[in-house]
């Protein structure tokens, strides 16, 4: 048997052992999270998009929710505005959350869009402030003193009716993580990784996707291949109580726990810099990324 003809063999065997999830997850939502700096790749990026579209026509309804730090640091720093940053929060002044509004809404969203289409898919943006209702957030430093972070905020609803709509017309919908605020004219600033979940539970997704820089769960976080491939949730307080989990993860980790209890099936954390990884998590056996379960 010539290369050729293996080569080809081994690509049917590929496509068989994608056979079962096709057929498990056909009709289902997942909600993917994307963030870190793979946004500033545009390579990656559009390959990312290109895995969208490849769920969207195996049947499955992706919902895309992506942040934007480094853009949103690099606008304000064109504006002379400091980015500075509380217990992993942006302190966003009423300048500053129009940067966000603009960078998020106005630039990402629709450039993610476009690629999309040109990968064959159809995408609609949402505004996040047409999905989330948001109240301002209080946190509390080491000396117990309230600190303000302006306009930021924590999701308080969430309206899933036109995201819904959007998926029946076989589009993708891209959402910015920034919500209404009933009591002030500006939106607030919500931390894209708590507004996917957010949107996760309320949809009742079958999976939630973060796709970052970072491969999942490292038992040590200056070694790469020591990634969790499975953890579940008394294993993951366990990870938090000696520090495993820590810094940009643990908020991470204690929204998929929270949005485990609601419903949702599975959450998985994965290297977006990793080629076709989000196909790789979802249609093969061993995954490329951490899986939180119940």
């Amino acid at each position: 048997m010539n290369q050729h003809i293996e080569s080809t063999i081994l690509k049917a065997a590929t496509l068989i052992e994608a056979l079962p999830y096709l057929q498990q997850f056909r009709g289902k939502t997942f909600l993917i999270k994307l963030g870190g700096s793979v946004m500033e790749n545009e390579s990656k990026m559009q390959a990312l998009m290109e895995d969208l579209v490849f769920l969207e026509v195996a049947g499955i309804n992706p919902v895309l929710v992506h942040g934007g730090g480094k853009a949103i640091s690099a606008k304000m720093q064109q504006q002379g505005i400091e980015a500075k940053f509380e217990q992993g929060y942006r302190v966003t002044c009423e300048k500053s959350i129009k940067i966000v509004d603009q960078v998020l809404g106005q630039e990402l969203s629709p450039r993610l869009a476009s690629w999309i289409t040109e990968k064959g898919g159809r995408a609609s943006c949402i505004q996040g402030q047409q999905v989330f209702v948001g109240a301002p957030k209080e946190i509390i430093d080491q000396a117990g003193k309230s600190v303000d972070l302006g306009r930021v905020g924590n999701v308080t609803q969430v309206n899933v009716d036109q995201i819904k709509s959007i998926i029946a017309q076989e589009k993708i919908p891209v959402v910015t993580p920034l919500a209404q605020d009933l009591n002030h004219e500006l939106p607030l600033n919500i931390n894209a990784d708590l507004a996917a979940a957010a949107l996760a539970q309320e949809l009742q997704v079958t999976k939630l996707i973060y796709l970052s820089d970072v491969p999942g769960v490292l038992a040590d976080v200056s070694n790469r291949d020591s990634l969790i491939h499975s953890i579940n949730e008394s294993q993951a307080r366990e990870l938090i109580k000696i520090g495993v989990v820590a810094g940009g993860m643990l908020p991470k980790i204690n929204s998929a726990l929270e949005t485990l209890k609601s419903g949702v099936e599975k959450i998985h954390f994965i290297d977006a810099l990793m080629p076709h990884s989000l196909l790789l998590e979802i249609f093969t056996k061993e995954g490329i990324g951490t899986q939180v379960i119940h």
